[in-house]
């Protein structure tokens, strides 16, 4: 008997591979999928603006990274002797307004690089919900905490979204022509702009993915909204927060995206490296001294040379062998001894 409405998304026509140089942007689930890549020792770019849930901010910083544009003047703001950037999330801040605006043209300069030379571009759109600086008339990224008054909360219109996502997806193709695209639309939902509310916005979103997933052939969709929501349909799959996706449905997605857009060689990799994960974090009951625990080492040490010449596992090595070197300096424990 079945339990919950399980489905395994189609194969996308362009794969991940190990070596695949990967970009994530968006919301918060793009973090969380971009951690999950670096993980498995793939070559990915997190994230460079921080987290970004509308559209209209995704397309505007893409567009001015590849376009070499520099952040607008007139949008930094100072809060508690700290400055932001209304186009930027809060992470992104600094003590002066000079700091930021060269840690941000970095930030522009490094994504538009990584754009160029990578080979997938995975954005999650989070939500169709807007806030306009009422002032500037433009719309926000964050608002970084200031008063409420200062801005206006709307739905943008579905039309005015699609021509932004076009128009970037058009930006893209032409600076970096074999580059692939995985849109995604975040299951995380906001529920402060009411559950109605928020189903339109998640609806607009899915709309516009699967438009430009039949418009442009080389960009694709991964269902991470349905498998949360229509597969595991399950709060105890969530935090206790009864919004966010906890660690038991990130390794669901995950391993359905393995599934869906991993090569069979990353497919192996993942498994293996799973395991390889597993030893690095296991802690011996009686220290690094026994003859047993320094066998499982030696073994560690040999696993993680035979990956060498595929991925960079210089930091694991070195700490395993400093592990062993540990015990090589103590005597060896002896079956007397840990009765």
């Amino acid at each position: 008997m079945q339990y919950h409405t399980e489905f395994s998304p189609e194969s996308l026509p362009y794969r991940i591979g190990l070596n695949s140089r990967v970009i994530t942007v968006g919301s918060c689930f793009a973090d969380v999928m971009g951690q999950r890549l670096l993980d498995y020792k793939l070559a990915v770019l997190t994230n460079p603006f921080g987290t970004i849930f509308n559209p209209v901010s995704i397309a505007k910083l893409l567009t001015m990274a590849l376009q070499g544009a520099t952040p607008d003047e007139n949008r930094y703001v100072e809060r508690d002797g700290v400055w932001f950037h209304y186009d930027f999330h809060s992470s992104l801040w600094a003590y002066s307004r000079d700091e930021l605006r060269a840690k941000l043209i970095q930030c522009l300069s490094e994504t538009a690089d990584a754009i160029r030379k990578a080979d997938f571009l995975i954005i999650t759109l989070g939500t169709s919900v807007v806030y306009r600086h009422i002032e500037t008339g433009k719309v926000v990224a964050n608002c970084h905490k200031m008063p409420g008054q200062l801005f206006e909360k709307y739905l943008y219109q579905i039309n005015h979204l699609r021509d932004d996502m076009t128009r970037l997806l058009k930006t893209i193709h032409k600076a970096n022509s074999t580059l692939k695209v995985l849109l995604t639309v975040s299951p995380v939902r906001h529920t402060r702009d009411t559950l109605p509310l928020n189903q339109v916005s998640k609806s607009i979103l899915r709309v516009i993915a699967h438009e430009l997933t039949i418009w442009n052939d080389w960009v694709m969709y991964f269902p991470a909204y349905e498998l949360v929501v229509d597969d595991l349909r399950d709060y105890r799959f969530y935090e206790a927060d009864l919004i966010h996706p906890n660690a038991q449905a990130h390794d669901y997605v995950f391993a359905k995206l393995a599934e869906s857009a991993f090569t069979a060689d990353l497919q192996r990799f993942v498994t293996d490296w799973t395991q390889i994960r597993k030893s690095l974090a296991h802690r011996p009951l009686y220290g690094h001294r026994t003859i047993a625990h320094r066998r499982f080492l030696t073994r560690l040490v040999a696993q993680l040379e035979a990956l060498s010449n595929r991925v960079d596992v210089s930091a694991e090595l070195a700490a395993v062998r400093s592990r062993l070197e540990q015990g090589e300096k103590e005597e060896p424990a002896t079956e007397t001894e840990l009765v």
